[in-house]
């Protein structure tokens, strides 16, 4: 049974040089079946915004060199300059509750992944209404997925 499973993890391997992370799926082999493509996006949005709240650096290894990632209005492409925008954001503390979560299929084996959610940043008492769009990617070479495309945006007004 388990030559028939295909390892897959979620980091970026080979061209953008960084290691896998530890978090591991099994999958067959081949095109998805229906429920393991939301499988995939819910541990990844579980991972993300785990990873997020406690290490934001810690989120570097789901992203590539060709990764892009439009916060509000602009835009960051590669690994360096995402990091760079993600740790610049202002607060100290932040809690993302997801409230949905919704996933397809799409070409080439990837997996679009939409989510909305609410933020609770340092001591604010009230939540901002959030939502993200992740467009997860095989790797090149070996298994697992990394974030070719993320889209976030505050629901404000």
């Amino acid at each position: 049974l388990e030559s028939h499973l295909a390892r897959l993890t979620f980091g970026c391997l080979a061209p953008c040089g960084y290691p896998f992370s530890d978090l591991e799926l099994h999958l067959s082999k081949g095109s998805m079946a229906s429920n393991d493509f939301a499988s995939v996006a819910m541990q990844f949005v579980q991972h993300y915004y785990n990873t997020f709240d406690t290490n934001r650096n810690g989120l570097a290894p789901l992203y590539g060199e060709a990764s892009m990632l439009t916060f509000e209005d602009a835009q960051f492409k590669g690994v360096q300059q995402i990091m760079q925008k993600l740790n610049s954001l202002q607060f100290q503390q932040i809690r993302h509750q997801v409230i949905k979560v919704d996933s397809q299929p799409s070409v080439n084996n990837g997996i679009l992944v939409f989510v909305t959610g609410t933020l609770m940043v340092d001591n604010e008492a009230n939540p901002l209404k959030f939502a993200q769009v992740f467009h997860l990617q095989p790797n090149a070479q070996g298994g697992g997925y990394y974030c070719f495309n993320d889209l976030f945006r505050l629901n404000i007004g």
